[in-house]
This record gives C-alpha cells, structure tokens and sequence, in this order.
C-alpha cells in the first residue's frame, strides 16, 4: 500500500517536473516571437505575414493528426477551438504585426509582461474563481505600471503600436486560458493543430491573395522572421507549451510566462540592435512584480 502511494506521488512528481519544462521550452521559443516578427515586418505585409505563418504551421501539423490513433474534436469541443483560432492563430500574430511596425520589438515586448495577468482574468472568467482582493490591486498596478511607461515612453507618437499590443495581449490571453482549458480534453499540442488546421480554408487563400509583388525585394532577415514565427512560434512552441500547462498545470507553468519579456529584451538588443532603456527594464520589472503578485492571489 505504502509503495503504491509512493510510486503514485512520484509519477505525479515527474509529470509536474515535465510540465515545468515544457512549459520553459515554450517560453524560451516565444520569447523569439516579437524581435522575429519584428524582422519580418519590415518587408512583408503584417496580413501576409499572419496568414502566411497559419498556413505554413497547418500544413505541416496536418500529418501528425493523420497519425493513428488521433480522435478528432467532437462539436462541443469546437467553439473552444474556434476561440483558440481567433486568439492566437488570428489576433495575437495580425496585431502585433501591425504594430511592430509602429513600435521597435524591445517597446512591445514590455506588454507581454501582462500577458500572464490577462491569461489568468480569462482562467477565473471561465472557470468561475473567486480570488482574494489583493489580486485585483495587483492587477490594477501592473496595468498602470505598462501603462505609465506607455505614456512617458510618448504613447502620442505611437499610440497605434501600443494599443494595437494591448488588443494582442487581450486576445492572446484568451487563447491560451481556451487552448490550456480544452488541453485537457483533446491533447496538448492537438489544440494548436486543429486550430491552424480549422484556420487553414482562410488563412491560405488571404497569404496567396496578398503575396508579396516582388519576392526580390525581400531581404534575408524577413525571410528569417516568417520561417521563426512559422515553425517555432505557430506551432513547435505551443506543442511544447500547451503540454507544460497540461502536465503541470494552468496556474503553475503560466508563471514561466513572467520571463519571457526578459528574453525577448534580450533577443532584441543581440539581435536587432535595438536600445533597452534603463526605464523600459523599469516597467518591465514592475509589470512582472505585479503579475507575480496577482498570480499568488488568484487561488
């Protein structure tokens, strides 16, 4: 009896472990999302890109659900997915296109801090918790935290770029609390399959509508960006991040997303040369503090 409970605390031990990394897997790969995006934008059109990204993922997920043994999702399961769709195959990848090509990849990066907030909001939205008032003023400070950056950083000149990032945030965090809820029905890296293959129908015929004129004109470094946000951000880091949250556990693993902005700000002063102010390390500090704090209130 007593080896029985053993062996079943630590099977659950090694799944909880498991789930903590993949979930710093997906992270690490997201984290390439932004700078990468970042590079693609500045040759390609932001609709092409998102559409281009969707269909390149779908069609190379659409074989692992081929795979024997692979059950499709049922018709209750589809709203889910079609929120999912929406959230982070659509929205988040259109909108922070769009603004990137406002705002430098080390500015937007700052919001991401509120992504793991926002992930949460909509986890207690649909799952019907009811944290304790210390989450709430956490929540309130970090969003005046970014926002206050937002303004001094002069959100008059690039007010598209900022608000187009906080829709992103919004409709990704949506995303990830649908895709993380259904994960635990359908399968981790099944929920971001079927998504981009739901999305493919549209999402193919908008990038070969809006194909670039001339391919020509399109440096190595866009090229770079689309096969990075295609490969590794459509599909390989949710393969690995939607199986963290699965293994691990909402809650738990979504914390991991707190360090993202620290290697996004990172990737974008190696890689883009882009300058990372001493007040852009400030908001980001705070913003992740204060996503800290609410995320140890929200039970």
């Amino acid at each position: 009896m007593a080896w029985a409970v053993f062996s079943r605390s630590t099977a659950t031990m090694d799944k909880t472990t498991q789930g903590w990394i993949n979930g710093a897997i997906g992270v690490l790969i997201f984290a390439g999302s932004l700078p990468a995006t970042r590079a693609a934008v500045m040759d390609f059109d932001p609709v092409f890109l998102t559409a281009a990204r969707a269909s390149i993922a779908a069609l190379l997920a659409a074989p692992m659900l081929l795979a024997p043994g692979q059950r499709r999702p049922t018709r209750a399961e589809l709203p889910s997915l079609a929120v999912v769709v929406l959230g982070v195959v659509i929205g988040f990848p259109l909108l922070t296109a769009l603004a990137l090509r406002h705002v430098s990849a080390a500015h937007s990066i700052v919001f991401i801090g509120l992504l793991p907030l926002c992930t949460a909001i909509f986890g207690v939205l649909r799952g019907g918790e009811r944290p304790r008032p210390a989450f709430w003023l956490f929540s309130l400070l970090g969003s005046a935290c970014v926002a206050g950056y937002a303004a001094r950083g002069g959100i008059e000149a690039s007010w598209i770029g900022d608000l187009a990032m906080l829709a992103a945030i919004v409709v990704c965090g949506l995303g990830y609390a649908e895709g993380a809820r259904l994960a635990r029905q359908l399968g981790g890296w099944q929920v971001i399959s079927w998504a981009l293959l739901l999305a493919l129908p549209v999402m193919l015929p908008l990038a070969l509508f809006t194909w670039p004129a001339s391919l020509a004109a399109v440096g190595a470094p866009a090229w770079l960006g689309l096969a990075y946000v295609s490969l590794f951000s459509m599909l390989i880091g949710f393969v690995f991040w939607y199986r963290g949250l699965a293994q691990g556990g909402i809650a738990a693993v979504g914390q991991l997303q707190l360090l993202q902005p620290f290697f996004g700000l990172a990737l974008a002063a190696s890689l883009l040369h882009e300058a990372v102010s001493v007040g852009m390390l400030a908001a980001t500090l705070g913003a992740v503090a204060c996503v800290a704090g609410a995320k140890r209130f929200a039970a």
